[in-house]
């Protein structure tokens, strides 16, 4: 008797709960993810994708208040990430020096287009800034902008001659060094 009911549950097949992909809405059986709602969700979502977080952030708050209870939850979790993304984009620096820790920051987390762009502000702000020099000569030796690398050194040894001193010790100057033009800017000859 115990054998029958073994082979009767194990004859039984198990159908598999089947995954939601990702950016699929929870089907509740009652055709969840097609209503209006739904297609705004849709619509908010491919603005965030794009980086469009303000315009992301109003339409998850719109549709907040009338959201399916199965894409509520989402929505919230997105009103934050937009939030999280705006706030990052309003940086406030009280001092060059510490935009500039942003701008290096930025470089070595290899966003180097993220890092022109501050060193390029701090530049704009503090013409006389030689460590923006600096810091984009660094850049520009790391992506391999050999000519921009030298004029901007050229440039920060001219505003602070102890850039040369830090430039030679500087292992982020590596594809430099077989440069003979790099070599003259580091040692030059004293007549």
């Amino acid at each position: 008797m115990m054998q029958e009911v073994k082979s009767a549950a194990s004859s039984r097949k198990k159908t598999p709960t089947p995954a939601a992909k990702p950016g699929s809405y929870p089907n509740t059986g009652s055709g969840a993810g097609t209503g209006p709602a739904f297609q705004h969700y849709q619509g908010a979502v491919q603005l965030l994708q794009q980086a469009k977080y303000e315009k992301a952030l109003a339409a998850f708050e719109k549709l907040l208040p009338e959201a399916p209870i199965e894409i509520k939850e989402r929505c919230q979790m997105y009103i934050q990430t937009c939030r999280r993304q705006l706030e990052r984009t309003k940086l406030a620096f009280v001092t060059p020096e510490e935009h500039y820790d942003y701008a290096v920051s930025q470089l070595n987390d290899g966003y180097f287009e993220e890092a022109r762009e501050q060193f390029g502000k701090i530049l704009s702000a503090h013409p006389g800034a030689d460590y923006a020099f600096y810091g984009l000569a660094l850049l520009d030796s790391i992506t391999g902008r050999t000519q921009d690398c030298l004029n901007n050194l050229a440039r920060a040894i001219e505003l602070n001659p102890r850039n040369r001193l830090q430039a030679r010790a500087d292992n982020d100057f590596q594809s430099m060094v077989d440069d003979p033009r790099f070599t003259e800017l580091l040692y030059p000859e004293i007549p």
